[in-house]
């Protein structure tokens, strides 16, 4: 025969009391937490989508249901879901199957963009992040941004127009300004020019461009060009792209009795017993790392040359102001000089 047994029943209405609050106790709860949670993915499917209708009309492309679910990573319900949310709220209209942005979904696009940028801007600038991280934690970042947040960050890093790679950043009322240039693969043998954009999409080209070494600012000459590739000099290197890859990269074309420095090079290809003179950092070192080489004595008119070579090749010492600094090559090859 069963017998009541108080402790075990105090025991069962300890755990299932206790289960109770850990799955309803106010904010912190498994049920809020999961609710919370399901909020904050639909507002990031809405947020990207309307990033990506953006990005496509602003390219004269329009996308229908199904290249949106195709290019999300989403379920198909919940990107369904979203659009007609986003249908209802009146940031788009669906005509047919094509789906348009409103012009209230183009200035909540905008202030995606905005805080995308800023924060890669901010990325660049105030942190030591590689520039392959850049995107990715923008990504992120960019659905956290409350606007009021998004225009104290652009105030702290005194309102930028343009992001690392060349990006315009939309102002708080939404202007933006455009990219004066033309892309690498349509210029002409014998071009000169200067790089002021790198798009960073799709990544498997942007992570190419990032292996050459490729730098915003840098002074280039087309050398070659026909229709499997493109050959560039900058900055004492020879660059050999597809054409497809030089479509990514966005070139300021100038006049063509500007001077171009043959001698001036990368500090990466300085070789043992040859000297060479600081010419100045490129651009792509900012922040921190930009101070912290000038405080190491790489400024302008210093003299540098080769102290000791690492039999692996990478990093290289290199000899300053009768110090020994070590540089990777990645860090090397945006420090220009001019050897003697």
């Amino acid at each position: 025969m069963n017998t009541y047994n108080p402790i075990t029943a105090l025991l069962i209405f300890f755990t299932i009391s206790v289960f109770l609050y850990l799955l309803f106790r106010p904010n912190k709860g498994w049920f809020w937490l999961i609710k919370a949670n399901s909020k904050s993915n639909g507002k990031i499917v809405v947020e990207d989508i309307l990033k990506l209708l953006y990005h496509n009309e602003n390219a004269d492309k329009h996308l229908n249901i199904n290249d949106i679910v195709r290019t999300l990573k989403n379920s198909d319900d919940l990107i369904l879901e979203s659009i007609n949310k986003m249908a209802t709220h009146e940031l788009v209209t669906i005509e047919s199957d094509m789906v348009k942005l409103t012009q209230s979904g183009s200035d909540y696009a905008l202030r995606i963009v905005r805080a995308h940028r800023l924060w890669e801007k901010f990325l660049a600038e105030k942190t030591g992040f590689d520039e392959v991280e850049w995107h990715e934690r923008a990504e992120r970042k960019e659905h956290e941004l409350t606007k009021d947040e998004t225009d104290l960050l652009a105030s702290k890093l005194g309102n930028p127009q343009f992001d690392p790679h060349g990006d315009p950043i939309p102002t708080n009322t939404g202007k933006i300004a455009k990219i004066k240039g033309n892309v690498l693969s349509e210029l002409n043998v014998d071009t000169i020019g200067r790089i002021i954009h790198i798009k960073d999409k799709p990544d498997i080209v942007y992570k190419q461009i990032l292996a050459e070494n490729i730098h915003i600012g840098s002074l280039i000459r087309v050398v070659e060009k026909n229709a499997s590739r493109i050959v560039f000099h900058s900055e004492g290197e020879s660059f050999v792209l597809a054409p497809i890859i030089a479509g990514n990269i966005t070139v300021s074309i100038l006049e063509k009795d500007v001077v171009v420095e043959e001698n001036l090079a990368r500090l990466s290809i300085l070789k043992a017993g040859e000297t060479a003179k600081i010419i100045g950092i490129s651009k792509e070192i900012r922040g921190d790392s930009r101070r912290r080489l000038l405080d190491l004595g790489f400024v302008k008119g210093a003299d540098v040359s080769i102290d000791l070579l690492n039999p692996l090749g990478d990093p290289k010492a290199f000899l300053i102001k009768g110090t020994s600094i070590a540089l990777r090559t990645n860090q090397a090859s945006k420090i220009l000089i001019k050897k003697v």
